[in-house]
């Protein structure tokens, strides 16, 4: 089938494009400027003008876009990170009404950002929203998806962790300080951080577009969430590294203001409807995934 998918050319749409090609996919990313974007071989970039007429007969449609929320949370950055994700959702919903034939399911990311910091609370797909900006964001961002799905449209919001893979994203953001011998945990180093490897994270969002029983929210985390003084010793183990120099939480507030919330805050989050409809992680601890990740190049 056809899949159509924004905010495909960033860390997560990098390798999601090309498992959908591998599956057998026509891929179409829909970019700011495609003439200048790189995407997988055998998939296609358009403008968004152009959204409306891709989607019309796909088969799906997957909106990753969104203002990344790794930035300084100024007055101003705020107004991005919320108005890009439901600018985003009503050019998807303006093209799924418009489309004579509509795509049967919209994928539409979100994040564990929802569920607030809950301390060491369990938290499943049945949990309410927490508080503070990220989980106001996030309820705000998987309202905005709900009214781009038309009926008849399967609406999919994956609650998205910490996703550790190569080249970008969290991990690579870590790793300087630990390779220096700088390591430690952040903050008190109890707050738990749910992860999952990109390659999972991938599988699970390919299984939710071609599996019609995955609806709704879906957390894609692994089912081994770990706190952050324990990813903080694991990543030390696996680098040879040693991991005891924490980061003190007024050091992080300083630097960081109120994104700080985004490391030290925590939620205990679990994949409850992934294991209740089967899906398989691949790398369900963290260390073995940190050694895939990691692991010196042959030659």
């Amino acid at each position: 089938m056809r899949v159509v998918v924004t905010g495909g050319t960033g860390f997560l749409g990098r390798a999601l494009v090309p498992a959908l090609r591998a599956r057998g996919h026509e891929v179409v990313v829909v970019t700011r400027d495609p003439a200048r974007s790189t995407v997988a071989a055998g998939a296609r970039a358009v403008a968004w003008p152009d959204l409306p007429a891709v989607v019309d007969g796909a088969g799906a449609v997957v909106n990753l876009a969104g203002e990344t929320i790794a930035q300084r949370w100024t007055p101003a950055a705020k107004s991005r990170i919320v108005g890009s994700r439901a600018e985003a959702a009503a050019k998807v919903g303006e093209a799924l009404r418009a489309a004579k034939a509509r795509p049967g399911v919209l994928l539409n990311a979100s994040a564990v950002g929802f569920y607030g910091n809950r301390g060491d609370e369990e938290l499943t797909e049945a949990s309410g929203p927490g508080s503070g900006f990220l989980a106001e964001t996030v309820v705000a961002w998987e309202e905005a998806a709900r009214r781009a799905a038309p009926d008849g449209v399967r609406l999919v919001l994956p609650r998205i962790g910490v996703v550790l893979g190569e080249e970008g994203g969290a991990l690579s953001k870590m790793l300087l300080p630990f390779r220096l011998g700088l390591g430690g945990p952040l903050g008190s180093g109890r707050q738990w951080m749910p992860w999952i490897h990109r390659d999972d994270l991938v599988s699970l969002l390919v299984a939710a577009l071609e599996d019609s029983r995955f609806e709704g929210p879906v957390n894609a985390v692994s089912p081994a969430p770990v706190t952050m003084r324990e990813f903080a010793a694991t990543l030390g183990k696996v680098l040879r590294r040693p991991a005891f120099a924490p980061a003190p939480a007024f050091a992080i507030r300083a630097a960081m203001g109120e994104m700080a919330s985004l490391v030290l805050d925590g939620q205990k989050v679990l994949p409850a409807k992934a294991a209740q409809l089967g899906f398989r992680f691949r790398f369900e601890r963290l260390e073995p995934a940190l050694a895939d990740l990691l692991a010196p190049s042959p030659g």
